[in-house]
């Protein structure tokens, strides 16, 4: 019997040729999908590998170390006064080609930078046997300068280079300019030489301050009066009193607001004094700069005439600055110090663009810092004696001086990016202007003469801190949803729910942010206490209209099929929010004086920005939402079944079993789910962007706006010239922005591979 069933069971051939040939297609497509797969994660990598190659080599030139080498040495150009007159003054033009060399008999030789071939010479309005005797410029790059004379006078020049293009060819041809007429300015009626004198120019008034050989000092206040017609300027001059010194001033500066006069002495002191009533001099400060120990050889003020650098016989350069206090009273403060070596100063020259200055030592020691930085950039031996006259050129990409042996000697520098160091970019650091070290960034002005701020901290800050009130407002919501969409609400009303929060995920950005700045920063403002009372009624009313209802007869709530149980809740929800906001009013005037902005101002001194934390916290938390939803949903409903069968019927609860099957099993996903949310928080441009004030400050008050790293990118990168010190800020800001994704998703990913581990038992 049983061979012969055998006998009629059909046979079944596995060999026809339609199957080998479905059998070797099907190996053929296997293969082609595991090489494509395959290459996509290979090309996903690659791509990654070189967007962080292409950051860090346009990060990478920021912390290139600056250096100088010699490129010139020939003998001091001479005029027709012969080799015996001394240099006061030495300066170059913009293109470094031409320089100028001032002599103590007042001849202004103009000469060719590559090779000291003289190019013109031109004397000075200075009568026979006087000489100059100081020398100062205006400002910093201004080319105005004003020459100190032995018979108590001074001349006021300027030395200018106008540039021609004869024949597609560059000609600079220096020309010496008198602004306000070649006639000399008496400072010291007596006829004692000026040893030393200042300039500072306006557009309303020049200052002139003279010290002659006895101590004593000069000055003279010229209001400028310009005419509409010939456009010729006419000074009206008026005295100011200066104060009576009684020690050997060494050397003075006058700040370019025309208020503080500062004075170095030879005993190591520095005296400020105020100038705002010019007939009562009043001494502000007086500051013991080297404690007795050393002399002050040099004083200078910085680009800009906020700081002046002190420089002493012990190689040391300290940086001042005036600080107002609380009580609007001013007072100098020690800002910063340089060390440069333990030969004495000869001299500093302050860049002209930025906050950087040269330093030269009477050993052939030259050294430049960058004051903001707190940075020494170059700390080279360049002569063997003394260095003398030292100048930069416009660009800081030449310095010139005079050595011992009577030679100018010309050195090409690099320095492309002497604004950032770790301090300047992570820690405090105390700006101009400043009452204290604070972290700030801002990083252009309208003046030539602006500090760049370039902290990252604010940055860094305000993308942690969008990043933690949109997960705050979205995690709890994202999760709660996954959790019942997936384990308690009915299959047919699933298949509609999750499609249309998915969708909320191609909602673009920009249109979120347009209506979170337009629409809800302002509606939140006039409705501030709706808002709060929303936040604390609506998942008190939840709780309570679900006890309600599953209160009801059962009559009644088995009229609603199971698991549709949610719908309800949305007309509640609307009708909550429409009380909340509609008792907005009556609650601001009970409580709030009717202006609860004005109530946190004053009385909790909390301070408000219509474009707030809160804001962003709701438009990205709402951005971000379908992202954890759609992965926590999925990692729920993918747990195994027969678990939860298991759990159930075991006498668990469901919500048992959601607490201690369901969630362990699908925490790896539900922990992946809230990592990527967040670095989609982190990530986020256009929400930021408009949502918030963009201010780069650092306050955790949920009312203050602030700045994120990609909201600064977008913002800055178009303005920021190629290539400059910002341009490679705003690629290390991406940077940091790149490895901080790349340290949390590790993170993450260990994490979730022990969870995996840990649950996979269950």
């Amino acid at each position: 019997m049983n061979d012969q069933a055998v006998k009629r069971t059909p046979h079944v051939n596995f060999e026809t040729p339609q199957l080998l040939r479905y059998r070797k297609l099907r190996a053929i497509k296997d293969k082609l999908a595991q090489v494509s797969i395959g290459m996509g994660g290979v090309s996903v990598i690659v791509a990654i590998t070189l967007i962080f190659f292409y950051l860090l080599y346009e990060v990478m030139p920021l912390f290139q170390p600056a250096h100088m080498s010699q490129a010139a040495e020939y003998s001091i150009p001479v005029g027709e006064r012969g080799a015996d007159a001394n240099t006061v003054y030495m300066a170059m033009e913009e293109q470094a080609e031409k320089a100028v060399r001032v002599t103590d008999v007042g001849e202004v030789i103009f000469f060719n930078v590559k090779d000291g071939s003289v190019v013109s010479s031109q004397m000075l309005p200075v009568p026979d046997g006087v000489k100059v005797t100081s020398f100062s410029e205006a400002s910093t790059g201004s080319h105005l300068v004003i020459a100190g004379l032995s018979d108590g006078t001074a001349i006021v020049f300027k030395h200018r280079y106008k540039m021609t293009f004869p024949n597609d060819v560059r000609v600079i041809t220096p020309v010496i300019e008198y602004p306000y007429g070649e006639e000399p300015i008496v400072l010291d009626e007596s006829g004692r030489a000026i040893k030393n004198s200042v300039l500072r120019d306006s557009e309303s008034a020049m200052f002139v301050v003279g010290l002659n050989d006895q101590n004593e000092l000069f000055s003279t206040y010229f209001s400028k009066e310009e005419d509409f017609l010939s456009g010729d300027i006419t000074l009206e001059a008026s005295d100011v009193a200066m104060p009576n010194l009684n020690g050997d001033v060494v050397d003075m500066q006058v700040g370019p607001d025309l208020r503080w006069l500062y004075l170095a002495t030879s005993k190591g002191k520095l005296d400020v004094y105020d100038l705002v009533d010019h007939d009562n001099p009043v001494l502000n400060s007086r500051v013991d700069l080297t404690e007795g120990k050393h002399q002050i050889t040099s004083l200078e003020l910085l680009l800009g005439g906020i700081s002046v650098l002190a420089a002493d016989s012990s190689g040391n350069v300290s940086q001042w600055f005036m600080v107002r206090d609380d009580s609007n009273e001013f007072s100098l403060e020690k800002v910063r110090t340089f060390t440069h070596s333990d030969a004495s100063i000869t001299g500093i020259a302050p860049e002209h663009r930025r906050k950087g200055f040269v330093v030269s030592d009477e050993e052939g020691h030259i050294s430049i810092f960058n004051s903001t930085a707190h940075r020494v950039l170059i700390d080279e031996k360049v002569t063997d004696g003394v260095v003398n006259h030292i100048t930069i050129a416009p660009r800081a990409n030449f310095l010139m001086f005079e050595n011992a042996k009577g030679q100018l000697v010309l050195w090409k520098v690099e320095n492309e990016h002497p604004e950032v160091s770790w301090q300047a970019l992570w820690e405090q650091v105390w700006y101009e202007g400043y009452q204290e070290p604070d972290y700030i960034w801002q990083s252009s002005a309208a003046n030539n003469d602006f500090e760049p701020k370039y902290s990252l901290m604010p940055l860094a800050f305000g993308t942690l801190k969008a990043a933690f009130y949109a997960m705050l407002i979205a995690t709890p919501l994202a999760i709660c949803g996954a959790l019942y969409t997936a384990y308690f609400m009915a299959p047919r009303l699933r298949r509609k729910v999750k499609p249309a929060i998915e969708l909320m995920e191609a909602l673009p950005t920009v249109i979120l942010g347009f209506l979170a700045g337009l629409f809800f920063a302002p509606f939140m403002e006039v409705h501030l206490p709706g808002i709060f009372s929303w936040l604390l009624i609506t998942p008190i009313s939840i709780v309570v209209f679900g006890y309600v209802w599953a209160n009801l007869p059962e009559s009644i709530r088995h009229k609603i099929p199971e698991g549709w149980d949610p719908l309800l809740l949305v007309p509640w929800v609307a009708l909550v929010s429409w009380f909340c906001f509609e008792i907005s009013p009556v609650i601001e005037l009970w409580f709030f004086d009717g202006d609860m902005r004005n109530w946190l101002t004053n009385d909790l001194g909390i301070d408000f920005d219509q474009r707030n934390a809160l804001v962003v916290g709701a438009a990205m938390g709402f951005a971000v939402i379908p992202t954890i939803f759609s992965i926590t949903e999925d990692a729920i409903f993918s747990v195994p079944k027969h678990l939860s069968y298991g759990s159930l019927a075991l006498g668990a609860t469901p919500w048992q079993t959601m607490v201690r099957v369901v969630l362990p099993t699908a925490s790896p996903g539900i922990f992946s789910a809230v990592m990527i949310g967040m670095g989609r928080a982190v990530g986020e441009t256009m929400i930021v962007l408009m949502a918030t004030g963009n201010t780069p400050i650092m306050d955790v008050n949920i009312f203050e706006g602030m700045r994120t790293l990609s909201a600064n990118i977008a913002v800055e990168m178009p303005e920021s010239e190629v290539g400059g010190s910002h341009y490679r800020i705003l690629f290390l800001a991406a940077f940091v922005l790149f490895l901080f994704t790349f340290v949390v998703n590790t993170i993450a990913e260990y994490v979730r591979q022990r969870l995996r581990n840990k649950y996979s038992v269950i």
